[in-house]
């Protein structure tokens, strides 16, 4: 087919003519004949779209603009398979007061006919939870799902109730009619605003005090004092801007987290994010994300600021200018608060993200600069190390831990017992080790979590131990990153040794932190092992040389008498006093020991 070199709109369908892309083009020939050439320059999701392709439309337009105002529309109609999609699922939110003795405050997604008084409906989730809790906080209201008057005076206090942020109906610290006086109050509260609430309650304050009534306008007092905490500390999350959006992206290897933060009089008023598949170019997912943000959106703000450059910026504001019938700015902070304020968008978006891919958000930072400092391809999200122990050469060991998305993977653990010579080297030991190691990742079967191939190695050891190592994986056809974890004289992490020099890590708190884990953990479990070899290795040597004594019975005596030099002093009667030791045993122990 034969495309202009025009702006328009081109549709992408699979063989059973159902469309699974939509894009837009300045100039159609030359976008939809790029998905065609070499797919050298195409991420996998891009080469898979491809290959579903089997038939595709255009539309020309007059302008690129128009362009992306019909692709946009198209997008929201089809909800094509490979378009970057955000699912809008914000309904209307309520806040609930039930009925009863008691009545209990709660957010609520719809309204039920069950006789409760409804306030709503909002848009946003986020205020009206932060509503709820700060009411409920403000007023001493329970959150437990105790019910009452059923359960009225009949238990200790939670630890609510201990810090007096809940007025503990359940242990009878509070009466049913200052209840719910303490409701009316809520009520209002939520009805009339802080502003109101505080006016209101200062002049009931003030008359309390006049009529000598002081525990009544104490009361009042802490109630004030505890609104104007809260609105200091919602200072912290404020703009000097009548309105802002705030955008943030961040990307890993598998998935990528969208976060907007909505500000309205200054005030943060609204939070969302969105969890999609990876993206392959920044600018370009800015673009089309923002613009499907305000697809579904009514209110398009004054300014918007982003956490990076996004592809035609010019065009984008454009399109949002025309929605909102007024001039829209887009600002990239460099410093200040709007620099504040995106990086607390990107520190949340972090944050969703990791949870989603089980961590917490520092452990991600830390695999981030972890990953920059050492210069790797991708994210250490499987990390593996290794650790020698003996006694002056005896009873060989190794440990072998993983750390799966910066935490401990135990499931994964591996203790090694060197086999190839006796005597200490420890070079030698973790050259065996290795080839061991990816020995069972060629020949295990599916399911083995050897056939995991890691992210990185760190030995326990210097630049010896790596330059030993690096020969035997490359020997076996691998290329695994490999570095040492090396310590000061006071056993302490100090920095990262690779083939040629050491890298210096205390001025790095979050890989340092990492690291230090690392070799800690892998010194414990390679200990451990040793300790335990040792323990039987010594009991080998003694009292399994004995006749009858292997050991089961070894450890009964060990049990009984703590040492071996209290075994050895032991007459026969007390060695036979032994649960599971017979006479015969007692005098094979005590003949053994006094041979001499």
């Amino acid at each position: 087919m034969a495309l202009p070199l025009q702006p328009g709109v081109y549709i992408m369908k699979n063989k059973d003519k159902k469309i699974i892309y939509i894009g837009k083009a300045k100039k159609l020939k030359n976008r939809v004949s790029s998905y065609f050439g070499s797919h050298s320059n195409h991420s996998l999701k891009v080469i898979r779209m491809v290959e579903n392709v089997d038939d595709f439309d255009y539309i020309l337009c007059d302008s690129e603009f128009e362009a992306l105002v019909l692709e946009c529309s198209l997008i929201k109609q089809h909800q094509p398979k490979y378009n970057i999609l955000l699912k809008d699922d914000k309904g209307y939110n309520y806040i609930k007061i039930t009925k009863g003795e008691f009545p209990r405050i709660r957010e609520c997604k719809q309204m039920l006919d069950d006789d409760a008084v409804y306030i709503g409906p909002y848009t946003s989730s986020f205020s009206v939870k932060q509503a709820v809790e700060e009411t409920l906080k403000i007023f001493k209201l329970p959150r437990c799902s105790k019910q009452f008057p059923r359960d009225y005076g009949k238990s200790r206090p939670c630890l609510n109730g201990f810090m007096n942020i809940c007025s503990a109906p359940c242990a009878a610290r509070i009466s049913k009619e200052e209840y719910g006086n303490n409701i009316k109050d809520a009520i209002s509260f939520l009805k009339g605003g802080s502003v109101k609430a505080v006016r209101d309650m200062e002049n009931q304050m003030n008359a309390f005090a006049e009529n000598l009534q002081f525990e009544q306008a104490a009361k009042l007092r802490d109630r004030i004092k505890a609104i104007r905490n809260l609105d200091e500390k919602q200072k912290v999350v404020s703009i000097n801007v009548p309105e802002e959006d705030v955008f943030a992206l961040v990307n890993s290897n598998k998935k990528a987290c969208f976060e907007v933060i909505r500000f309205q009089n200054g005030r943060l008023t609204d939070s969302e994010f969105w969890l999609i598949d990876s993206v392959d170019d920044m600018p370009q997912s800015r673009f089309e994300l923002i613009e499907r943000y305000y697809a579904m959106r009514d209110r398009v703000p004054s300014r918007i600021a982003v956490d990076g450059d996004i592809e035609d910026e010019a065009l984008l504001r454009e399109f949002l200018e025309s929605k909102r019938g007024k001039k829209v700015e887009f600002i990239h902070p460099q410093k200040g608060e709007h620099l504040s304020i995106v990086n607390m968008c990107v520190k949340n978006a972090n944050e969703h993200l990791a949870q989603q891919q089980g961590r917490l958000g520092r452990e991600l930072a830390a695999l981030e600069e972890l990953k920059e400092l050492l210069g790797l391809d991708k994210l250490p999200e499987y990390i593996e190390s290794y650790d020698i122990s003996h006694t002056f050469g005896a009873d060989n060991v190794a440990g072998m831990i993983v750390f799966h998305n910066g935490r401990p993977m135990k499931s994964a653990y591996k203790r090694f017992a060197i086999k190839g010579f006796d005597g200490q080297n420890d070079v030698g030991s973790m050259q065996e080790v290795l080839t061991r190691r990816f020995n069972h990742y060629y020949n295990d079967e599916e399911g083995s979590t050897f056939k995991i191939l890691p992210d990185l190695i760190l030995l326990d050891g210097g630049e010896p131990q790596v330059n030993a190592v690096l020969p035997v994986v490359k020997s076996m056809g691998l290329n695994v990153p490999i570095f040492g974890m090396v310590k000061d004289n006071k056993h302490r992490t100090r920095a990262v040794a690779l083939s040629g020099g050491e890298i210096e890590i205390n001025s790095h708190r979050k890989v340092f932190t990492l690291v230090s884990d690392i070799q800690e953990e892998v010194h414990r479990f390679a200990i451990t092992y040793h300790h335990k070899k040792h323990t039987k290795s010594t009991l080998k040597t003694s009292l399994t040389n004995i006749d009858g004594i292997g050991d089961k019975k070894a450890k009964l005596l060990l049990k009984h008498f703590k040492t071996i030099a209290a075994i050895k002093e032991a007459e026969v009667y007390e060695l036979s006093q032994v649960q599971g030791i017979s006479q015969k045993d007692a005098q094979n122990v005590f003949e053994y020991y006094h041979k001499m």
